[in-house]
């Protein structure tokens, strides 16, 4: 299959600029609802159900698709969206981000008039999507991949688990990579959760991303028809159409901007705070305190630098779609890795600093949030891939930022 590219046209009467202020309002909205009871619900620790709720009141799952005549966010509003509900609440933020870059997946992987379908359908039900879709890595052959397909007369038959981040038992798609037991190829998938043979198991006690419903999804014979078929993965970038090896990049810009809205909302409470009174320090009284809010708020701003100016680079290379040039997706992943290279860094250090400078409960939950996001993605790994790639060009270094 051939990877579609985009084509957005405004047909609501609306220009562009019009149709993304009205979605930032809405999601400035939707933030301070959040905010209001974040605490709250950081420490219950239940799954999403009230949180994707709000959202679909909102509007935000249809509004947060690929963009088409009349529908759909572009690439830099969908990141803006995130952001401002991430300042709020992180879990929430990380949610949208995966359905966001989830929802694409019909580009990523298959043709134009299917991605086309899929979308509509998408906007339409208000589906929200999640996923895991991941390189393939090799396996002993005594254990096989983790979700494998057997070919039936109409599609295949699915099982396995596979480990979910976010909104496992809330989502309307579950997008997922398995092996083929017939061919070795590696096929795209969605799955919808209340399928016959999918049960879901929500993580519970997480450190952090308390509200974003990670879990594992189970897959019992789950029957996947042809249209549920996205497309096939390559196992090697050689082969990957360059639109397609855009996807993990994706992802991982996405979730950039919940670091950059963890790193907002920890700066902006903690301002709060000690404008208040409600600190170690008063502020107008310590000169140092200054300090400390100088080299922070600089951290913050040189991260979201950063990220910006990969995300305009990711735009660019999502209009292009399907016409993109074969060289650009790792310029654009190597531009990525050094993103979430800095906003890990910068992130993980606001959020441990402000619990030196305001005292107040909840003010924890956005250094646990930071760390439960950047957990799982080395600083050193991917500044070493960007090295290799700096010196050298080498593209497995930039695939290799995303292992």
């Amino acid at each position: 299959m051939t990877p579609t590219g985009t084509t957005p046209a405004p047909a609501d009467g609306r220009s562009a600029d019009e149709r993304h202020r009205a979605l930032l309002r809405t999601a400035r909205d939707v933030a301070d609802d959040l905010a209001a009871d974040a605490i709250v619900r950081d420490q219950a620790g239940k799954p999403p159900t009230d949180e994707t709720a709000r959202l679909r009141e909102a509007g935000l799952p249809a509004a947060l698709t690929p963009p088409g005549p009349g529908r759909g966010a572009d690439w830099r509003t969908g990141c803006a969206v995130i952001r401002e509900i991430a300042a709020a609440d992180s879990s929430v933020g990380d949610l949208l981000a995966r359905h966001y870059v989830h929802a694409w997946s019909g580009r990523f992987y298959a043709d134009r008039e299917h991605a086309a379908a899929l979308e509509e359908e998408s906007v339409r039900e208000q589906w929200l999507w999640t996923g895991a879709v991941r390189t393939p890595a090799p396996h002993d052959d005594a254990e096989g991949p983790d979700l494998a397909l057997r070919p039936r007369p109409t599609g295949y038959l699915l099982n396995g688990r596979r480990s979910v981040d976010t909104a496992v038992a809330a989502a309307d798609q579950i997008v997922v990579d398995a092996v083929c037991a017939a061919t070795g190829e590696v096929l795209v998938v969605r799955v919808p959760p209340g399928a016959r043979g999918v049960t879901v198991e929500p993580a519970h006690d997480r450190l952090g991303q308390r509200v974003a419903g990670a879990g594992q999804v189970v897959l019992d014979r789950v029957t996947i028809t042809p249209d549920q078929v996205l497309g096939r993965r390559p196992h090697d970038e050689e082969s990957t159409a360059p639109v397609t090896a855009l996807a993990e990049p994706a992802l991982r810009l996405a979730l950039c901007h919940v670091g950059l809205g963890i790193a907002e909302g920890a700066l902006t409470e903690a301002r709060d705070l000690s404008r208040g009174g409600r600190a170690h320090r008063l502020p107008g009284e310590d000169p140092d305190l200054f300090l400390t809010y100088g080299e922070l708020a600089s951290a913050a701003q040189t991260a979201t630098a950063v990220v910006d100016r990969a995300t305009e680079v990711m735009a660019q290379a999502l209009a292009r779609g399907a016409q993109l040039d074969a060289e650009v997706p790792a310029g654009v992943a190597a531009l990525v890795a050094t993103a979430e290279a800095v906003m890990s860094k910068a992130a993980l250090h606001i959020t441990a600093r402000v619990l030196e400078l305001a005292d107040a409960p909840g003010l924890d939950r956005f250094w646990r949030n930071a760390r439960v996001l950047t957990a799982h993605r080395p600083v050193a790994h991917r500044l070493r891939s960007i090295g290799e790639h700096y010196l050298n060009g080498s593209h497995r270094a930039v695939a290799a930022a995303f292992h």
